[in-house]
């Protein structure tokens, strides 16, 4: 379905001003645009036959599964990719919107750190080459030592090149043999400056990965089908940068979290604009842990996936088993 940035903001506009009643001024300070920018998009939307009684588009729908998604877990913005149908893979479109996003957001002069996976890799097509003075990528996952295509250091290096920045990496595999390892890694290889960098980030870029999942090729020979099945039973639904939570948001207690040579949760947090990047059925659980787990600012997603997660958390709350997200 073809859209353009002014579509969607003028269809959010009128969604914001006929069905939650918001002012225009409201609207002008969630939107981040003038007043008379609000005026001009509500007129054109009549103009437009887009406003009658109801709001008529196409977008309509996934504008409201957008707000929806603001609105329950304290986003500062939700985009939601259209499926051609339920089972479709809601990987490109997901990429896809990522990728334009990202184009759009990234400036001179940011430090970005990012995560990995299938989702980060397919954005590469989508992101809008150019210089940016001053960029700078930091790889938040060990994993160089592996030569693998889902290698963590591939997608941030290549994301550090299509802004011609500079890009830096944890020189060691994602997982070690033990604590003592890693702590000899951090303190005694000068890993301690690049971890210190997840600091001072102006922006995080990552996705999620479901238990399910956890055993395929590009996690092979990190982690045992034991491992997966003993943080199963630890309550584990996914995992940010190798850290395995529960749904609601929690790390589990498994040796593993302390053996990752990633940044820690809590660092990731500081970071002001948080961009997750995630869909699919098997990842409908990750993702709501994830909502207070690394509490994104963003999040872009599939409309299936938008409606799993809404409708999960209504259900959570009406036993009782949940607790809502903030950022």
């Amino acid at each position: 379905m073809a859209e353009s940035k002014a579509d969607r903001l003028r269809i959010r506009a009128a969604w914001m001003y006929f069905i939650e009643q918001k002012t225009q001024n409201e609207i002008a300070d969630i939107l981040g645009v003038g007043r008379v920018s609000v005026v001009r998009m509500l007129a054109e939307a009549r103009a437009r036959n887009e406003v009658r009684i109801a709001i008529e588009s196409e977008l309509t729908e996934i504008v409201r599964l957008e707000r929806a998604l603001e609105l329950t877990f304290g986003l500062q913005q939700a985009f939601v990719s259209p499926l051609s149908h339920p089972e479709a893979d809601p990987i490109p479109g997901i990429a896809a919107r990522t990728g334009a996003y990202l184009s759009e957001t990234m400036r001179p002069g940011m430090r970005v750190g990012v995560g990995w996976g299938n989702t980060l890799m397919a954005t590469l097509p989508f992101i809008g080459t150019r210089s940016l003075a001053g960029f700078e990528v930091v790889s938040l996952l060990g994993g160089v030592g592996v030569a693998r295509r889902l290698n963590p250091a591939e997608f941030a290096w290549r994301f550090a090149q299509a802004f011609q920045g500079d890009g830096y990496l944890i020189p060691t595999p994602a997982v070690v043999d033990s604590i003592a390892t890693k702590e000899a890694l951090v303190e005694r290889c000068g890993l301690q400056e690049i971890f210190s960098l997840a600091d001072e980030l102006d922006a995080l870029v990552v996705s999620i990965g479901g238990i399910a999942s956890a055993t395929t090729f590009y996690r092979k020979g990190f982690l045992s089908e034991a491992d997966r099945e003993a943080l199963v039973e630890r309550g584990a639904v996914g995992d940010l940068l190798f850290h395995f939570f529960d749904r609601a948001g929690r790390l589990v207690d498994h040796p593993i979290n302390d053996r990752v040579m990633s940044v820690e949760v809590d660092r990731l947090r500081r970071a002001p604009l948080r961009i997750l990047t995630s869909g699919g059925a098997e990842k409908t659980e990750a993702l709501l842990g994830a909502m207070t787990l690394i509490a994104p600012t963003v999040l872009i997603t599939d409309e299936e996936t938008a409606r799993r997660m809404l409708d999960m958390h209504e259900a959570m709350q009406a036993g009782g088993t949940g607790r809502r997200a903030s950022s």
